[in-house]
């Protein structure tokens, strides 16, 4: 499997998984040092804390959903000059400083 892209996942700013873009669609795993925190909570209920790593051959869709929408994803494409396609390239340049509690970055801080 090639990885073409990387996100890196934080919950409240603590690194918590990775998400790929790959040949093959995407996938996403916990980091183990996260899951073994106590305090450690999902991304989302449709992706449950777990050492397994998740598949999907489109980006999973609490993932698509951070992206902006509407006149924003307007001036997050034109900006960044990324095609509003692109959903993992617009993943990664609008869902740093997330309004939630979860954010995506491209290098692991």
């Amino acid at each position: 499997m090639d990885v073409f892209r990387t996100g890196y996942v934080y919950i409240r700013n603590v690194f918590a998984g990775v998400l790929y873009e790959t040949d093959e669609g995407y996938s996403f795993s916990y980091d183990e040092q996260y899951v073994s925190q106590d305090n450690a909570s999902a991304v989302s209920l449709t992706l449950p804390l777990s050492e397994k790593t998740y598949t999907s051959k489109t980006l999973f869709p609490f993932f698509d959903g951070l992206i902006p929408e509407g006149w924003l994803l307007g001036v997050v494409s034109r900006n960044w000059k990324i095609d509003v396609k692109d959903r993992f390239g617009l993943l990664l340049v609008a869902c740093k400083d997330g309004i939630g509690n979860v954010s995506i970055r491209k290098e692991r801080i």
